[in-house]
Formats: C-alpha cells, sequence, structure tokens
C-alpha cells in the first residue's frame, strides 16, 4: 500500500482492508489487527503506540486522529459521517447528495485514550488526554470528555477521575526503555 507515510515496527495484518491508503498516516510501533477497516476520503492520522483491534471500523468523509498511546478495542466504531434518519431526508450512498442530510465531523483521540469493545463515535467527539471509555458505550456526535477519566454506558458518563502522574511516570519509565 502506498501510505502518505508509515513509520518503524508497523504490523498491519493481511485480512485488514484500508481505502484512500494515501490519506494514512501511520507511526511508530502501531498494531493493525486482521478484519479492520479504514475508509476516509479525508485525513487518517495514528500516532505512535497505537493498538487497533480486529472488526474495528473507521469510516465517514472526516478526518480521524488516534495520538500516541491510543488504543481501539475489538469491534469499536468511529464514525465521522452520518445520516440524518430524524428529519425526513433521504439516506444511504445510492441517493445523491441533494436528497441528504449528512452530518460529518471529524474525531480525535488524544494520547493515552482507550475506548473498550464494541464502543460507537459519532462524529465530532473529542476524547481528551487520558480519556478511557469501557465497552458497549456510546459516544454521542461533539461530546468532549475530561482528561484523566473514566466514562461507561450509553450514552457516556464519567464514574471515575484517573491518576495522571502515574500514567505520565509509565511513559517516561517506558520511553527510557525502548527507545
Amino acid at each position: 500500500m502506498n501510505f502518505k507515510s508509515i513509520g518503524k515496527n508497523v504490523i498491519i495484518y493481511g485480512k485488514t482492508k484500508i481505502t484512500f491508503p494515501e490519506n494514512v498516516e501511520i507511526g511508530n510501533n502501531v498494531i493493525i489487527d486482521d478484519f479492520v477497516f479504514i475508509n476516509s476520503k479525508k485525513s487518517i492520522k495514528i500516532g505512535n503506540n497505537v493498538h487497533i483491534a480486529s472488526f474495528v471500523s473507521i469510516t465517514g468523509n472526516e478526518n480521524f486522529i488516534m495520538e500516541d498511546f491510543t488504543s481501539l478495542a475489538t469491534g469499536t466504531k468511529i464514525i465521522t459521517s452520518t445520516d440524518d434518519y430524524a428529519n425526513s431526508y433521504l439516506t444511504n450512498p445510492t441517493v445523491p447528495d441533494e436528497f441528504k442530510n449528512v452530518y460529518s465531523a471529524p474525531i480525535i483521540l488524544k494520547k493515552f485514550s482507550t475506548v473498550g469493545a464494541n464502543t460507537v463515535i459519532l462524529p465530532g467527539a473529542t476524547l481528551s488526554e487520558g480519556t478511557y471509555i469501557g465497552a458497549n458505550s456510546l459516544i454521542k456526535c461533539n461530546a468532549i470528555t475530561e482528561p484523566f477519566s473514566l466514562y461507561v454506558g450509553s450514552p457516556i458518563k464519567k464514574i471515575k477521575d484517573l491518576n495522571s502522574e502515574k500514567i505520565f511516570n509509565l511513559e517516561k519509565k517506558y520511553l527510557k526503555e525502548y527507545r
């Protein structure tokens, strides 16, 4: 594949499907498991030390960013564009744009964010630094989380603050030992 850029120590398993690889930037120490589907006509930026587990889908017509030390667990759905189902429009890609009302917005996972299995993230969401999302959660359009917090549910609710100092210390130790 002809990626926009690709770092060192990157593993992309053979049953992964990436359309428009020329829009995809991949950092160092990245693993993308089998059965991942990435389809975006805009920019996809994957930082360093990132894992994307099997059966993850990243789709839509907007940018998607995963900063360093982030991960998407099995079955997660990243959706940067969605049809308006509530206001009497036609939907689906077989219908010309003039008959649809599609909402598109970037999704950003800031450094140290982790998304649990089977979570759905809708357009415009931003996971602040150190956000952890429990399995089977829903992150609504334009949601913004608080840094170093644990969220669960559908829609998500904050249930706990996390120890940012511990996370930063672990990062320092890791970078010292593995750089």
